[in-house]
């Protein structure tokens, strides 16, 4: 499943650029992750990195409306990076 930034986000920043997929913009109010183009970092490292590099904790989540399976998140990967070879 995609990931999803809850509203404990304080705008610092740290996420968006880190983001592989180019998945993170600013929102509205807080940052927005595009459930389209969250892998959860499938495909680039072993855990996603916008949860490792947020100082604050649980802000960003399991998207529980957009359940996808490792499989799926590794297809969509390959569907965003048809060029790199797995």
């Amino acid at each position: 499943m995609a990931l999803l930034i809850t509203d404990r986000c304080i705008n610092c920043d740290m996420c968006e650029p880190e983001c592989p997929n180019q998945a993170i913009a600013l929102g509205t109010e807080i940052y927005e992750i595009d459930p389209t183009r969250c892998t959860e970092c499938i495909g680039h490292y072993d855990a996603p990195t916008c949860q490792s590099v947020c100082p604050i904790t649980h802000t960003v989540i399991k998207d529980t409306a957009w359940q996808e399976t490792p499989e799926q998140l590794w297809e969509k990967f390959v569907q965003l990076y048809p060029n790199v070879k797995g």
